[in-house]
């Protein structure tokens, strides 16, 4: 049954090639991730917050939010379960920097559960109340569904890596009803080099995600009321702007200390315990940090100050201003602390959303405070988009998706100004200090990142040594006799042997011209061993340096040609320039091709 669908794809495929261009069919492709994106965004919100809204309105309780105090650790709970029992053949993963791996190094191939799995396990997280976001999750499903239609059509690895891409940007528009931030994320983050062309189906796969997502589910994330900004608030933006880039370094180093806490963890219940029961404790003290979050930025934008405060044990100082700034600062590093923790106890979600509303607080405690010192008059609702737009450009290194996701989502184009400058400043000041942002770290510090600085070292990077091991040589041992291996040594395509001793440690090599020269036709030398004729190698290489060493290495002794050994010294075979340039050329107009 297997067989007999391949070869019907295959025939499909064939007379598709025959009707119409891959550019012309990359188009209609797009279309079909975008609807199918669309569709997934609209599923994940809709089972996300009709879980929110059963869990905090269908208990009619007094002491209802004491639930608060478990909810966290039974999603995270849930979450873990699923993806121990039904995900066994796969590797399950969360947030962007899989998606960045698979594009650079997997043939962008998302493995097909993906689809769903990311949207169960984000559904059960955030909807019992872990404090992340719905938007890395559903980027990743997204992707999975461009990944998988683009190898089920047959398609080449450039064409793949854009589906991938129109999927992802397709969740991005679909979750926020914003098609131009769509695009843009897909551009500023996964496909960082491209060409009008590939701008072609990125337009028309948000596009139709957005229509689709908005037909299922209709309902507006922010409502912005604005009259512009004023000249003399500019300097006030850009203090908004330095705070967010300073407090996005304080997250950079948070989100690696707590990772850290979690990663000495082994056993994966004993985190969902451990980050369950924080979790919780913080989301009882901190109400606000429930799920999302994005609540609580509708009442701030609205004019409800006290919003942050009114549900929690602290709601009777709810008409205090003083404070009402105090707790709405420390929800800030509170929300920092949650969201990191939902994650490391093995919930799944995203940073995304978790930056927009820390963003929001900031802008709002700094505007508000100002407005009550009476050190002048700011427009708090302008502040609060800002804040969002300056710390999604900070800590996701992501400048213009920040501007137009935020102008797009509040309908504030009139702040097209304020949201540039606090974005761009803000960028700056983490860049200063993090060259890469939380998502292409851990690529960049193990060789994986694909960068277009340095094409030349991203490609030797992308390179493994293991693949370019030549195993086809003749082994010789240093106790044998040339006159017995004679034979074998004539025979052999090679110029070269490598000598090894009984354990498999390498000790040199024997040069074919050395054997012409002193074994054949020469009755003295008879009893002439291996041993006798080895010399030592220019060069030692092992199985853990990189193509860049390796080169290295070869430049300095200026030799085509160096032994590979393992650990222990134990001969594994040869590395060629031959080899080396040949999969580099290969590598290069790969990369080329996902350029274009």
């Amino acid at each position: 049954m297997y067989v007999r669908l391949v070869n019907y794809l295959d025939a499909v495929n064939q007379y598709r090639r025959t009707k119409i261009s891959n550019r012309n069919f990359l188009v209609i492709a797009a279309m079909i991730v975008g609807v199918l994106a669309g569709l997934a965004a609209a599923l994940l919100k809709t089972i996300t917050h009709h879980i929110e809204d059963f869990l905090q309105d269908g208990f009619h309780w007094q002491y209802k939010y004491y639930l608060f105090l478990v909810f966290p650790f039974i999603g995270i709970l849930l979450s873990v379960m699923y993806v121990r029992r039904f995900i066994r053949k796969g590797k399950f993963e969360t947030g962007l920097t899989p998606i960045l791996y698979t594009i650079s190094k997997k043939s962008s191939r998302i493995e097909p559960h993906n689809i769903y799995s990311q949207i169960i396990t984000a559904a059960l997280t955030v909807g019992f109340g872990g404090s992340t976001g719905l938007e890395a999750p559903i980027v990743t499903s997204g992707g999975g569904i461009g990944s998988v239609v683009g190898r089920f059509l047959g398609l080449s690895y450039r064409e793949t890596t854009m589906l991938l891409a129109c999927g992802a940007a397709a969740g991005i528009a679909g979750a926020f009803n914003s098609p131009i931030a769509g695009i843009v994320f897909a551009i500023e983050i996964l496909l960082p080099e491209f060409t009008i062309p590939a701008f072609i189906p990125l337009l028309l796969s948000s596009a139709t995600a957005a229509v689709v997502a908005r037909f299922f589910y209709n309902e507006q994330l922010f409502f912005l009321v604005t009259e512009g900004w004023k000249f003399n608030s500019l300097i006030w933006y850009v203090v908004l702007a330095l705070l967010i880039g300073l407090f996005s370094m304080y997250f950079t180093k948070a989100n690696y200390f707590i990772k850290g806490l979690f990663y000495k963890i082994k056993h994966p219940y004993q985190k969902v315990l451990a980050g369950g029961v924080v979790l919780g404790a913080m989301v009882f003290l901190f109400p606000t940090l429930y799920g999302e979050g994005y609540v609580t930025i509708k009442n701030l934008l609205g004019g409800n100050y006290s919003a942050v405060i009114t549900n929690s044990i602290f709601s009777s100082y709810s008409n205090l201003p003083a404070v009402i700034i105090l707790f709405t600062a420390i929800t800030v590093f509170a929300k920092s602390a949650a969201t990191l923790v939902t994650l490391g106890a093995g919930g799944n979600g995203g940073i995304f959303a978790p930056s927009l509303i820390m963003g929001g607080l900031i802008g709002f405690v700094l505007a508000f405070t100002i407005n009550t010192l009476g050190i002048a008059h700011v427009n708090v609702s302008n502040f609060i988009v800002a804040g969002m737009a300056a710390s999604l450009s900070a800590i996701m290194h992501a400048p213009l998706t920040g501007i137009f996701l935020i102008a797009e989502i509040t309908g504030g184009y009139v702040l097209m100004v304020p949201l540039m400058i606090t974005s761009a400043i803000s960028y700056l000041i983490n860049r200063s200090t993090n060259k890469y942002s939380i998502y292409t770290k851990p690529l960049a510090e193990s060789g994986e990142l694909m960068s277009h600085e340095d094409k030349d070292t991203t490609v030797l990077h992308m390179m493994k040594l293991k693949y370019l091991i030549e195993k086809d040589y003749l082994v010789l041992n240093e106790e044998e006799t040339i006159a017995e291996k004679l034979p074998e040594i004539l025979q052999s395509r090679r110029n070269i042997f490598p000598v090894v001793a009984e354990d498999n440690i390498f000790k040199g090599l024997i040069y074919v011209e050395d054997v012409l020269k002193k074994a054949i036709n020469n009755p003295a030398n008879a009893d002439l061993t291996v041993h006798d004729l080895m010399q030592t190698a220019p060069a030692i290489v092992f199985t853990t340096d990189s193509l860049k060493i390796v080169l290295k290495k070869m430049e300095k002794e200026n030799a085509w040609l160096l032994p590979v050994l393992d650990e222990q010294e134990m001969y594994i075979g040869f590395v060629s320039k031959t080899a080396v340039f040949n999969k580099y050329r290969a590598l290069l107009s790969r990369q080329a091709d996902y350029m274009e």
